[in-house]
């Protein structure tokens, strides 16, 4: 029986980590310390990013024009601009939050696939809580596919880099 419920904890466990992080403010004592490790805002990926076998052989990587990969970060302030016009995928992160954390070099991944037929980006839930509260994040990372401003597709928890170049592909044909 005590062998039963240890497996039914980890499975829970991981299913909780899985899923994301609560949108809950974390303890202030770790909230302090991840200020210190926070990305700027302005901050760009490498000008040379390692190029890898299955990026140059995926079917994105064929329709993709040959802008540089670049994941942008949104604010308050530009957020409505960039989701405007065209296909964005926006992840909705914290710099807490284990899970955006494994999330991260997938959505640079997925830039790298897509190139410049979609705009990727990233916007920390701590700093633009009216527009996570407007789109109702309560879990992260979430990832929304935008097209021409209005939201098409999410996805909630680690999602891979497929699922997203998939729902991209999807919102750029329709």
């Amino acid at each position: 029986m005590r062998y039963l419920m240890r497996i039914a904890v980890v499975l829970l466990c991981g299913a909780a980590f899985l899923a994301g992080c609560s949108k809950k403010t974390p303890p202030m004592e770790s909230r302090e310390a991840s200020e210190d490790r926070q990305v700027p805002q302005n901050a760009q990926p490498s000008e040379n990013p390692p190029s890898s076998p299955s990026t140059s052989t995926s079917p994105a990587a064929s329709t993709s024009p040959s802008a540089p990969a670049e994941v942008m970060a949104l604010n308050e302030a530009n957020f409505d601009s960039q989701i405007r016009q065209g296909v964005v995928l926006v992840d909705f992160w914290a710099t807490w939050c284990g899970p955006c954390r494994i999330q991260g070099p997938i959505v640079e991944q997925v830039a790298k696939q897509i190139g410049g037929a979609a705009k990727i980006a990233k916007l920390d839930v701590d700093a633009a809580t009216t527009i996570a509260q407007r789109f109702n994040i309560d879990s992260i990372p979430t990832l929304i596919v935008f097209k021409d401003g209005k939201p098409v597709q999410q996805f909630v928890g680690i999602t891979e880099a497929e699922t997203l170049v998939s729902a991209i592909q999807g919102a750029l044909k329709s």
